[in-house]
């Protein structure tokens, strides 16, 4: 199978699960619209019983019966272990079903699902008893291509269970990292202030210099943030941008008259342009992101079609926030235009809600 092709499937997919999901009611729905083509996606033969087994018999000692949902046999070998929830489930409430079947079979593989969001799992911690986290976890709603790659290794012709052991050990601390800065650039805990206060300024670490450099660590965090996305944009802020001179008929606000002639495209405007192009990077080619600059708020926008808006901007003195044209046409506060960023995945999906071709 082809990585381009495998791409495309993943992200027809990604856009099935929001079209779907409002209308899947049961386990038994999510299972068949959208579980089973997500492995048919990964090549794997979903109406063969001897690769694909249904209902796969994992007793545990003297408890006879149990069942995972699916168990995939790959050059017949038992690899993974595939527990199935309905797509409106909390994951986090049904990962101790998988952990009790991982051990009575010699799947080195499991995966807890509920059609959107796949917790894929192994043995690193304990040979043959399944970690407490998975060390891949991705969102078919807001899937990014590095876990597209990450996926690719369990397509059926790619396989190999000693590679996907090997990077699944550097994607579990990789993740933690990332985890662990998120968290810190959200909320700096006194034992980080603490380290960069000793190694870093060569200050004792007393409860006044804490208080004192907390917030300039938060800041810098999210100064190098802002830093490094600048860079990686500034292509993009190069590309040229088109407004629309002549309006569609719409109840917008005209472009067209005198008073928006007078508005100015300030650089704070170009940069969540530019934040909202980069979180739709994947998913449509970017020549086709435009912005429509109106005089109480600024539009990103497809193929420069006023209808199909996706993010509304409006910075006042008091607050920012954006819009998403979503059904609920939910409203975001934010401080830094790099926040944005933070919404990735709620802009993804609204883009998706959108069905644009």
């Amino acid at each position: 199978m082809e990585k381009d092709d495998f791409t495309q499937k993943i992200r027809s997919l990604s856009k099935r699960v929001e079209t779907l999901r409002d209308s899947l009611k049961t386990e038994e729905a999510t299972k068949n619209s959208l579980i089973m083509p997500f492995f048919q996606a990964l090549g794997y033969d979903i109406f063969n019983p001897l690769e694909f087994i249904p209902e796969y018999t994992a007793d545990m000692g003297i408890k006879k019966g149990e069942r995972v949902d699916y168990a995939i046999v790959i050059s017949g070998k038992l690899q993974l272990l595939v527990e199935t929830k309905a797509i409106n489930e909390d994951l986090n409430n049904h990962d101790s079903q998988l952990f009790r079947y991982f051990g009575t079979t010699d799947a080195k593989f499991g995966i807890l699902t509920n059609g959107n969001e796949y917790r894929f799992y192994t043995d690193l911690d304990n040979q043959n008893k399944m970690d407490a986290e998975p060390f891949l976890t991705i969102r078919l709603n807001a899937i990014r291509d590095s876990q597209i790659t990450e996926l690719f290794r369990f397509a059926k012709d790619n396989f190999d269970e000693e590679s996907i052991s090997s990077s699944a050990s550097q994607l579990k601390f990789t993740n933690q990292f990332k985890d662990y800065l998120n968290q810190e650039m959200q909320n700096v805990d006194e034992g980080f202030v603490r380290f960069v206060l000793q190694t870093v300024f060569n200050q004792r670490a007393t409860q006044s210099n804490i208080e004192l450099f907390t917030p300039i660590i938060k800041n810098g965090f999210l100064q190098v943030i802002q830093e490094q996305v600048s860079d990686k944009l500034s292509s993009a802020l190069n590309t040229s941008v088109t407004t629309s001179s002549v309006p569609e008929s719409t109840n917008e606000e005209d472009p067209g008259n005198e008073a928006q002639t007078a508005i100015i495209t300030t650089p704070a405007e170009i940069e969540a342009y530019t934040v909202v192009k980069l979180v739709l990077k994947d998913l449509i080619d970017e020549s086709r992101v435009f912005y429509r600059d109106n005089k109480s708020y600024f539009n990103v926008l497809i193929d420069d079609n006023i209808r199909r808006w996706v993010v509304r901007v409006y910075f006042s003195r008091a607050k920012n926030w954006i819009q998403l044209n979503n059904a609920d046409k939910e409203v975001l506060d934010f401080t830094h235009t790099i926040d944005i960023y933070n919404y990735a995945d709620k802009i993804i999906a609204a883009f998706q809600g959108l069905n644009i071709e």
